[in-house]
């Protein structure tokens, strides 16, 4: 992980914000993780930690295709054999993760939720989905069929053979990057796809009939207009799914749209996303959906089905794909709850800690990670290889943070038991900032600390700007890679 002097885009929430500062679907960043010297043993790790209900999460990072606003841990293709050579390694891995965690649990290890994601999980093949599946179940030991599992797809990956393999071991979520309807802005964004074939797609999955189908959509693409949007919503809506993201888009380093350069002004790109989201709000909230975050929608009533929600885990999402681990939309506890996350682009949790392997955006370094991932020995995955620590004033931000930007909010309560003070406190000139912004909803009671639709709508500004002076530091001095 490579880190230079550069300066960062964050400010703080006393200063100007922009509404799309950085998407925070975790805190903190991969950006701010660095190596762990000497490597712990996970064992040790997670010595003392909860592990009757953790999640799990497998990363698949390969895609038939690089979308150009794609940041994601992802490479395009899996030549000679790397597909199966990459399931060989996850499968040392999983072996060697739970000898650790049985190490260090003297009750035993449970998994309450689990997900697939990338990348693209069903770029695997039937059978190697399938070997997926059992890589979960036997190595890592979770019974996909008796817990929410969530799994991301694409148009052109969501065959009948592979979603039969998803439906029969479980699956409860199928997540389908779709981004726009719109051919032309598909093409924009750099997504060659055809309206019909994402239409055969969904006709697919419905026919599978998964409990939840959830569609992404991305605001803020070129040449997108307020009918056009309009024209994806809709076209969504007749499929009636259960959830709908809808993401801004961001245009990064190292990415396809990233090398193009801006096709408008900064303040004119914000102001058409503001509109276009709100827009798609409104729509949503006239169709029945209920909002859980800025991004993400869903039809009432879902409970443990659902399986999804993106800050409660990334992705959209985990791993740096978009994928929650939580299982029952976001009944998941992002703030306590422990993740095991298996694969080169994955991240795991523990009260304490967050690690994972080194990050890349860059294909030649991604395709080196992936490479350096296949060839390790199982006791190497016996060990923590970058992270960050989450401790003291880190757990309370990330604690306020990760609730802040769920529609309902922080139980105020809930947080002075976990840390013994008061978030009003800890963090009084921040949420003294929002409320004077009007991003904080007075009609609470003393009990709940929630922002406003405004503040929901400005979450890309309202998460950023609770990142620590370290973290920020630590962002800034990564060198994308």
């Amino acid at each position: 992980m490579t880190t230079t002097a550069t300066t960062s885009t964050n400010t703080t929430a006393a200063g100007d914000l922009r509404p799309y500062e950085s998407y925070v679907y975790a805190y903190p960043h991969k950006t701010a993780y660095r190596p762990l010297r000497p490597r712990p043993r996970l064992r040790e790790v997670w010595a003392g930690e909860r592990s009757d209900a953790l999640s799990l999460y497998l990363h698949i990072p390969f895609c038939e295709v690089r979308c150009g606003f794609c940041n994601l841990f992802t490479r395009v293709g899996a030549p000679d054999g790397l597909a199966g050579a990459y399931l060989d390694a996850l499968e040392r891995q999983a072996r060697a993760v739970r000898e650790e965690l049985d190490a260090a649990s003297a009750g035993g290890v449970r998994f309450a939720t689990a997900a697939f994601g990338g990348g693209t999980p069903t770029f695997l093949e039937a059978g190697e989905l399938s070997r997926l599946c059992d890589i979960a179940e036997r190595d890592a030991g979770a019974d996909l069929r008796a817990v929410p599992l969530s799994v991301e797809a694409s148009p052109a990956t969501a065959t009948a053979d592979r979603l039969a393999v998803l439906a029969e071991r479980g699956a409860t979520r199928l997540s389908l990057g779709v981004q726009s309807f719109v051919e032309a802005e598909a093409r924009a964004a750099v997504r060659p796809q055809r309206r019909a074939d994402v239409e055969a797609a969904l006709g697919r999955i419905r026919d599978a009939r998964f409990p939840v189908l959830n569609i992404d959509l991305i605001y803020g693409i070129d040449g997108q207009t307020g009918r056009s949007w309009r024209q994806s919503l809709e076209a969504a809506l007749a499929w009636e799914p259960e959830e709908l993201y809808l993401y801004p888009l961001y245009v990064r380093p190292l990415t396809g749209l990233g090398r193009r350069g801006p096709a408008e002004s900064e303040a004119a790109w914000d102001a058409r996303r503001l509109r276009l989201y709100r827009e798609g709000r409104e729509l949503l909230l006239e169709r029945g959906y209920e909002q859980v975050s800025m991004r993400m929608f869903r039809l009432p009533g879902l409970g443990g089905a659902s399986g999804g929600g993106d800050e409660a885990g990334a992705g959209a999402g985990v791993g740096d794909g978009r994928v929650s681990p939580g299982g029952g939309g976001t009944e998941y506890c992002c703030q306590t709850d422990g993740m095991v996350g298996l694969g080169c682009g994955a991240r795991s949790y523990t009260s304490r800690l967050h690690y994972s392997f080194d990050y890349a955006v860059g294909t030649a370094r991604v395709r080196g990670i992936v490479d350096d991932y296949v060839a390790r020995p199982a006791e190497d995955f016996a060990r923590a290889e970058v992270g960050f620590a989450v401790t003291g004033d880190e757990a309370r931000r990330r604690h306020l943070v990760q609730s802040l930007l769920q529609a309902r909010g922080m139980d105020t309560a809930a947080y002075r038991a976990r840390f013994g003070s008061d978030a009003s406190d800890d963090f009084a000139a921040e949420l003294d900032a929002f409320a004077g912004r009007g991003w904080l909803d007075g009609s609470c009671g003393p009990g709940l600390l929630r922002l406003s639709p405004e503040g929901l709508a400005h979450s890309d500004a309202v998460g950023p700007a609770l990142f620590s002076p370290a973290v920020r530091a630590a962002m800034a001095a990564y060198d994308p890679e």
